[in-house]
């Protein structure tokens, strides 16, 4: 009895490597189950549970992996964005290399570090873009921002010179939305380290990222696929602030020399390399230079109009090309013999076009601005020989050539006016052409219509009382 009862305690005895083996089993299933949990909730962090490292069984891992919580956190989030909307953009310079200004509206992305220019809203999904279409975008980072309102005839116009060159005008018709959007770039620029800075902090985000083959390699793509302009720019900037005192020292000595030493301008027009203009310059300084009261240029177009052009239909008024009249206004400035009977200006129009250029381009006209106000205030007198008498008195109070050049110019629009029946010119559509061309406000305000209504009404007045108010003082 006892015997079968051991050899029963003895075949229910464990064996050692069986048991071993079903608690290494057991143990395995466990971690495994445990690894499963922890990938399962890897992406969860939680205050309250303390993050532990994984264990790394490759030395390579180590320098892949070494990201702490605070890194993480610490590191800025530059996908938020912090303004989108439409505004006219026109690129003007690609890596230094101007190019064509060419305004079109793109939908701008504006988010703590760069902004993304789509064509199109990328508000509904990204979706809707097309495969494979990538947004230009622009590094902020060492960007300076400035109003350019000399940079486009637009109004609320803005650039943004980058790093690398590149810039780009902004634009909108609408004050506060253009200068939301100022505000909103300038904040984002100032709030990114300074350029000195901005490549050592990209570089040193890499190092802590990714190993050092990894880094190497990714330096070395970034270089092949950079544009050539880029490292061209790249390069300059880096060799010029090498020597940057030297040359600027250099410069400055090279212009104090050249500043001292250079001629005055009376001895470059004594040597004929400076010659004065005639049209844009002022009337007194071109009858002071050819000693007369009224400018040869415009006796001589009032001789050759006269000789073919008083028939002419709409003398004055059509206008002649304007390729040829610049070129003989080049002619007249370069003060070359000018023969206005040469076939190149048998077109009429064209020695009329010019006349009223020299006319519309001096720098005070030819009633000056002093005299504007007294003018219009003489022509709103409504009796007529009180009015005449008005304007007559101002007329005499003009300086010598504006006086003589005023007679002479009006005196031949007369006879202009005496041909209406032939060339469809009557005093009230010279007073239209002339008007605002001889008459004018030094600043121009919102009373233009009025004041074109009055410029038009004085010279048709002495058109039409040329002679009482050109006359002596018994007329």
């Amino acid at each position: 009895m006892e015997r079968s009862t051991t050899s029963d305690m003895a075949s229910e005895k464990p064996n050692p490597s069986h048991s071993t083996g079903a608690v290494q089993m057991r143990i395995k299933n466990a971690n495994s189950h445990h690894d499963r949990l922890s990938q399962s909730k890897s992406m969860i962090l939680s205050e309250n549970v303390k993050v532990l490292e994984p264990i790394n069984r490759h030395r390579r891992n180590h320098s892949q992996h070494n990201l702490t919580l605070a890194d993480i956190i610490s590191t800025p989030d530059h996908t938020v964005v912090e303004k989108e909307g439409y505004l006219l953009k026109a690129k003007i310079a690609d890596g230094g290399k101007k190019l064509r200004k060419n305004w079109s509206t793109s939908w701008i992305v504006l988010t703590s570090r760069k902004m993304e220019f789509y064509k199109e809203s990328k508000q509904p999904a990204l979706a809707n873009l097309k495969p494979g279409y990538k947004p230009e975008c622009v590094d902020l980072c060492g960007a300076h921002i400035e109003w350019t309102p000399e940079k486009s005839s637009r109004k609320n116009v803005f650039q943004i010179t980058t790093m690398s060159g590149n810039e780009f005008l902004l634009q909108s018709d609408i004050d506060f939305l253009i200068l939301d959007w100022f505000h909103a770039i300038k904040n984002a620029i100032d709030r990114l380290p300074k350029e000195q800075s901005c490549t050592s902090r990209n570089l040193e985000f890499k190092l802590r990222r990714s190993s050092s083959t990894e880094l190497l390699n990714s330096l070395d793509t970034e270089s092949k696929e950079s544009k050539p302009e880029h490292r061209k720019s790249l390069i300059f900037r880096l060799n010029y602030s090498a020597s940057d005192s030297n040359d600027r020292k250099r410069v400055k000595s090279r212009l104090k020399k050249f500043i001292s030493r250079r001629p005055s301008l009376k001895t470059l027009q004594e040597k004929g390399l400076i010659k004065d203009q005639i049209f844009g310059s002022h009337l007194h300084l071109v009858c002071e230079h050819e000693n007369s009261t009224v400018p040869q240029f415009v006796r001589q177009c009032i001789k050759a109009v006269e000789k073919r052009g008083l028939e002419v239909d709409g003398i004055y008024r059509v206008s002649g090309n304007l390729a040829t009249i610049q070129k003989l206004r080049f002619v007249v400035n370069q003060e070359e013999k000018l023969n206005l009977d040469d076939s190149q200006w048998e077109d009429i129009h064209v020695v009329t076009g010019a006349l009223k250029m020299f006319f519309r381009e001096l720098p005070e006209p030819l009633f000056p601005y002093c005299f504007f106000e007294q003018f219009v205030e003489a022509i709103k007198i409504q009796d007529n020989a009180t009015r005449i008498k008005a304007v007559k008195t101002l007329v005499k109070k003009l300086p010598r050539p504006n006086y003589d050049t005023m007679k002479v110019l009006f005196e031949h629009l007369k006879k202009i006016a005496a041909k209406e029946s032939v060339n469809l010119m009557s005093t009230q559509s010279l007073g239209i052409v002339f008007g605002p061309t001889l008459l004018r406000p030094e600043k121009e305000t919102g009373n233009m219509a009025v004041h074109m209504l009055y410029q038009n009404q004085i010279v048709e007045l002495m058109l039409s009382e040329y002679s009482k108010i050109f006359g002596s003082e018994e007329d």
